[in-house]
């Protein structure tokens, strides 16, 4: 049972980061971006690519977000061109389109990065290894979760401080009534390009420590990216509450393990591997549909 909850906490904070790039798309700026699926296997291919070529760990980690954040900002540009009116608050073509498009193109441009469809990792440190060098550590079990989680706090509080800055309240605006914020004389174009960079670049944060940890980049390893990240938002938030951005950003951290957690479970009760994307499917639907059935029991 220790394994189980460790290996699920593990990977629970690993992938809290591309949750919390989801939740910035999905609740923050209302943008459905399908990016995701391949800013997190671009963060990991940038980042094996590096390590193999012999760079640094934490060189090449900076890397792998900073291509993210990039295909972020090109989703934006792309959803800039796209659009047709003042306003598509209420129309998700376009943004569909952008995030679809950019995903398409990122599987060519990870294979054209890596060079093959999978980069082994084996035989070279990667950035746990560097720290377990550096502290007199094993960063593995629990000295990993705790590691990991020491970084996602830090990630979290930083992203608490900045949509509570002047531009992260117009962020948040943005997503919640464009029209009036536009009026106001704010830029809702860039506030919502610099908001679709910062969440690709959590979910390449994401993509490169998952490769680190896994000890290999595979070109395939974003798939499904999108559903596992409502799932998480979802369950954060029917779990723990959406009281305030500052709360919500821990409920989504939360959600992401408790996922995780629910996967390892259901693993261990001799589900198959590959019904693993039934189950997310079936968990987000559940997940849903729990703020619906408990309004319906109040009333009735």
């Amino acid at each position: 049972m220790e394994a189980i909850l460790s290996s699920a906490f593990e990977q629970g904070l690993l992938y809290c980061f591309m949750v919390l790039g989801v939740f910035i798309t999905f609740r923050v700026l209302d943008f459905p971006d399908l990016t995701v699926d391949g800013s997190l296997p671009l963060g990991a291919a940038v980042t094996a690519a590096l390590i193999v070529a012999g760079h640094s760990p934490a060189l090449a980690t900076l890397a792998g977000v900073g291509a993210g954040l990039c295909a972020g900002l090109l989703t934006g540009s792309l959803h800039l061109l796209l659009k047709s009116g003042e306003s598509d608050s209420t129309n998700y073509g376009p943004k569909l389109l952008a995030g679809i498009l950019m995903m398409t193109a990122l599987y060519t441009v990870n294979l054209r990065i890596m060079g093959k469809s999978n980069i082994p990792l084996l035989g070279v440190d990667g950035i746990f290894e560097k720290l377990g060098a550096l502290f007199s550590l094993s960063f593995i079990g629990w000295n990993l979760v705790a590691a990991v989680a020491v970084l996602a706090l830090l990630v979290k509080y930083v992203l608490d401080w900045f949509l509570h800055t002047e531009f992260g309240l117009c962020l948040q605006a943005t997503g919640d009534n464009e029209q009036m914020i536009r009026a106001m004389g704010t830029n809702t174009d860039l506030t919502r390009v610099v908001g679709l960079g910062i969440a690709n670049a959590l979910v390449a944060l994401t993509g490169s420590l998952v490769a680190q940890q896994q000890g290999f980049a595979d070109v395939g390893m974003g798939i499904g990216t999108i559903v596992a990240g409502l799932a998480g938002v979802i369950m954060g938030e029917v779990l723990f509450g959406a009281r305030s951005i500052s709360w919500v950003l821990f409920s989504v951290i939360g959600g992401s393990i408790v996922y995780r957690l629910l996967i390892a479970v259901s693993l261990r009760l001799g589900i198959a591997p590959t019904d693993l994307k039934l189950l997310t499917a079936a968990l987000v639907v559940v997940a849903l549909s729990v703020p619906t059935v408990r309004r319906k029991v109040v009333r009735g």
